[in-house]
């Protein structure tokens, strides 16, 4: 995950952050980037080598923490379930207790991949699966701040990132999925304006990041595909040509991170793209691709995929 010779790497060294829900997809990215740039990590996720989540998957939130460290940084991993209140409380004793600060807090934590169903009516999704949706990704970002956030406000310049998907100006006129997958991430895009309100008095800045069509692992294994071969699955999906890396929107957090100014940012609804243009990072192939704004002009459009001029 190296940057390429002409972007220019952000100075994280001595900074403190957290990123909730780094086990795999961009958060593992986020937290990567992070390290790359110098910053300890602290990394929180479910799977463990000893204990999977309910996606029974593979990758560990250990293995996070250990690439942290091999790309420069600090990885430091703590298991936690962001739903359960006395974890996060825990998680937030324990950065205390080590660190005394927090200068970056990262609300990734989602894990609703195979809970949502597209284009189903609220009456017809099944219920159960879109309330527990809803838990995943919306109450573990208000118990995450609610713990965190007193860490990150002892003193000024402190950062928080709320990840979701779309901007506010993209979903502000589109359905998103479902009933259940609409009101979460809209929800998220709240969240984060609202935490720029209650931030700004003690210097802080939030600001809700979106990445554009990312390649996460699952993605890729949907697809068919791997990160070395994805074009071939261009021949399928013609509109994945748009599709950019977890370590783009990596790379956007750590320009965040790394702004003296980013309180410029305070309260906006940002893309990993639009982010790209203003701080000068490209994704791992020398790309800077602009999804959000090829959605719009190509793909519902109806012109046929071609992302000259978007990447």
């Amino acid at each position: 995950m190296e940057r390429t010779p002409d972007t220019p790497a952000p100075d994280l060294r001595g900074k403190i952050a957290l990123v909730a829900g780094a086990t795999r997809g961009a958060g593992r990215a986020i937290a990567v980037q992070l390290g790359a740039a110098g910053a300890t990590v602290y990394v929180t996720g479910r799977t463990t080598r000893e204990r999977r989540s309910e996606y029974n998957r593979s990758e560990t939130i250990e293995e996070t923490a250990e690439l942290v460290t091999e790309a420069g940084g600090t990885g430091i991993a703590v298991p936690t379930d962001h739903l359960v209140p006395e974890q996060v409380r825990a998680l937030a004793e324990r950065v205390d207790a080590e660190q005394g600060r927090l200068d970056v807090l990262v609300n990734d934590v989602w894990g609703g991949e195979r809970l949502f169903e597209f284009d189903k009516k609220v009456w017809e999704h099944d219920l159960d699966a879109g309330l527990r949706l809803m838990r995943l990704g919306v109450d573990t970002h208000a118990i995450s701040s609610h713990f965190l956030l007193p860490l990150l406000v002892r003193r000024p310049g402190g950062l928080v990132v709320e990840m979701t998907d779309g901007t506010a100006a993209y979903n502000g006129s589109h359905y998103r999925n479902s009933y259940f997958y609409d009101l979460v991430k809209n929800s998220v895009l709240r969240m984060g304006f609202v935490l720029a309100h209650e931030l700004e008095p003690y210097g802080g800045t939030a600001v809700t990041l979106t990445p554009g069509w990312m390649r996460s692992e699952m993605m890729l294994e949907t697809l068919g595909v791997t990160e070395e071969n994805w074009r071939d699955a261009l021949t399928e999906v013609p509109h994945f040509c748009i599709s950019e890396s977890p370590s783009y929107v990596g790379r956007a957090v750590a320009a965040l991170a790394g702004d003296a100014h980013v309180g410029r940012w305070n309260g906006q609804s940002v893309s990993s793209g639009q982010l790209a243009q203003e701080y000068g990072f490209t994704d791992l192939d020398g790309s800077r691709p602009d999804c959000w704004r090829y959605l719009v002009e190509v793909q519902e459009a109806g012109k046929p995929a071609d992302p000259s001029g978007y990447r």
